[in-house]
């Protein structure tokens, strides 16, 4: 047998081993692993002591001075999901929107909060729209990088430390809701397509209420902004929606069959993380028991004034959003910290 060949069998018993162990975590609540095992994965021992990606700046934020120097409890954490515009074949993508989660595993509950994509921030370039950081930090420092810039500029507007992050694209939100055979989303609001993906769509017009959708559609109403009340404000709705109808249906006891091949999709679903597979399964831990994501699960607001500003970025005024800072500051203390 060649080295290539060795490798490549190393690598398919490294993705097997991390399925069965996952599995057996959702199954049986981990008790194969042995005491130790087990015990280092519980999420009180597992999530503690961690460490920020990237500090907020001094300065940037009149929530830095309140919040930049706390420790989380042991078992809670932060972590950024990040929708990308990214094309297919293209390393480059806007911010398409940001959901900060705080998530506590001790008492159950996640609190979201959605930042609308015109957001004014600071970044290492100066004052522009959050959209644009990971797009130009991208093209000038790389992939990666354009992620944590886009990260620090989320902490530094907010003061949180966000210790994880999550980067999704259409195609891999389709897949993910593919996998699992299409969710319900329960739509707040009237909904119709003004700017699908699919020419098809256009027009197409969901009622408030529940519909069970493919990952095709989720997709298109996640994107959809311009027939909303609030706009961007509407789509995070949409957005919490579909984050519900993800969780809710990996969590019925009839998709265990499916999480093999939910875990093989997690490369395409997930295009960057900085989340291991020991992080996934001490999620698992703490949420296999006790999860009822439409009780647990809080969607805060924060709204935000449209101006026109002058962006640092593209040398010229824009439409830009700012946020409310007192609401800004009121909720991250009661919501997002210790």
């Amino acid at each position: 047998m060649s080295n290539k060949q060795k490798k490549v069998r190393k690598k398919r018993h490294k993705i097997l081993r991390y399925t069965l162990l996952t599995l057996v975590v959702l199954l049986i609540g981990g008790t194969a692993f042995g005491f130790y095992e087990y015990n280092k994965l519980k999420p009180t021992n597992h999530f503690s002591d961690l460490k920020p990606i990237g500090e907020p700046s001094k300065g940037s934020s009149s929530n830095n001075s309140q919040l930049s120097h706390y420790k989380e409890k042991a078992g809670v954490f932060n972590v950024l999901l990040i929708g990308s515009d990214a094309r297919k074949g293209s390393s480059l993508g806007h911010t398409d929107s940001m959901v900060l989660i705080h998530a506590n595993l001790n008492n159950h509950t996640y609190n979201m909060m959605s930042i609308p994509r015109d957001t004014r921030v600071k970044s290492d370039y100066g004052y522009t729209k959050l959209t644009s950081v990971q797009y130009i930090s991208q093209a000038k420092k790389g992939t990666k990088q354009g992620i944590v810039d886009a990260v620090k500029a989320v902490s530094n507007l907010t003061g949180v430390p966000i210790h994880y992050y999550a980067e999704t694209n259409y195609w891999g939100l389709q897949d993910m809701v593919n996998v699992l055979g299409g969710i319900d989303m329960n739509l707040p609001f009237k909904v119709t397509l003004t700017h699908p993906w699919y020419k098809e769509n256009q027009g197409k017009t969901f009622e408030a209420g529940t519909h069970s959708v493919n990952g095709k559609m989720v997709t298109e109403l996640v994107h959809e902004r311009y027939s909303l009340p609030g706009t961007d404000y509407g789509r995070q709705q949409l957005q919490q929606a579909a984050l519900i109808g993800i969780a809710k249906k990996v969590m019925q006891p009839s998709n265990i069959t499916k999480l093999p091949a939910l875990s093989r999709s997690m490369s395409k679903f997930l295009i960057a993380t900085n989340m291991t597979n020991e992080d996934m399964v001490s999620i698992g831990l703490g949420v296999k028991n006790d999860f009822h994501p439409e009780e647990q699960v809080k969607y805060r607001q924060v709204k935000g004034t449209g101006k026109t500003m002058y962006d640092d970025i593209l040398k010229a005024n824009n439409s830009q959003v700012i946020l409310d800072d007192q609401q800004l500051k009121y909720t991250v203390k009661k919501y997002f910290s210790n």
